[in-house]
């Protein structure tokens, strides 16, 4: 059984979410709930609970809305290259999103994410730099705008990241750390440079994982 703790900080508010997931079998069975479900007394506010069989499908209803969301996974190979298409279906709002991913090699990716029946689609080329440093321009065909994102990795598991949204003229700088075994630690940091004032925006988020 592994059990999840994630916290997040800014200047207006502090959120927290908690998780706990065992194996049956192939399966996997995972409960999450949020701080409002034992902030004001234990209740169903922010609970959510999931059947998932990794890398084929994930199943999850949301308790308090009485929503169904279904996510399928699947990986074909075209020309021999691997191509991992995902597709989500929220039963209460009827969105469905097609998302795909092909690996040209290890260094070059394609992705393409669209929601179906609107004209909201994304196309981002991903090229990883030496296993360390990775660029990110991503095209929103529905605005007609480019996104752009650079990281690199520092030090073994410390990642530093900047993005820019041409849309919303939002510069981002994120600092981040991971570990599979104890957790992560992630510090962003965001100005509008559209504002006249521009006030940079904090926030921190940490999580803990815990075997039982």
């Amino acid at each position: 059984m592994k059990a999840s703790l994630k916290g997040k900080y800014d200047a207006d508010k502090t959120t927290g979410i908690g998780s706990l997931a065992f194996n049956a079998g192939d399966l996997k069975l995972r409960a999450t709930m949020t701080d409002a479900t034992v902030v004001a007394g234990p209740s169903l506010n922010g609970l959510s609970l999931a059947l998932e069989k990794p890398g084929s499908f994930i199943v999850e209803y949301n308790v308090p809305k009485k929503d169904v969301r279904f996510q399928f996974m699947n990986t074909v190979r075209i020309a021999e290259k691997p191509l991992n298409l995902t597709y989500i279906h929220s039963r209460l709002d009827n969105r469905t999103i097609v998302d795909g991913s092909l690996a040209i090699d290890p260094a070059n990716k394609l992705s393409a994410n669209h929601m179906v029946g609107t004209n909201n689609c994304k196309l981002k080329y991903t090229y990883v730099h030496g296993g360390v440093a990775t660029f990110e321009p991503c095209y929103d065909l529905a605005k007609n705008t480019w996104d752009f994102a650079v990281s690199r990795r520092l030090y073994g598991d410390d990642v530093v990241k900047a993005t820019y949204q041409t849309s919303s003229k939002m510069l981002g700088m994120e600092w981040s750390r991971n570990s599979k075994s104890t957790g992560s630690f992630k510090v962003c940091a965001s100005v509008n440079l559209a504002e006249e004032v521009k006030t940079p925006k904090l926030t921190a988020e940490t999580t803990w994982n815990l075997e039982i």
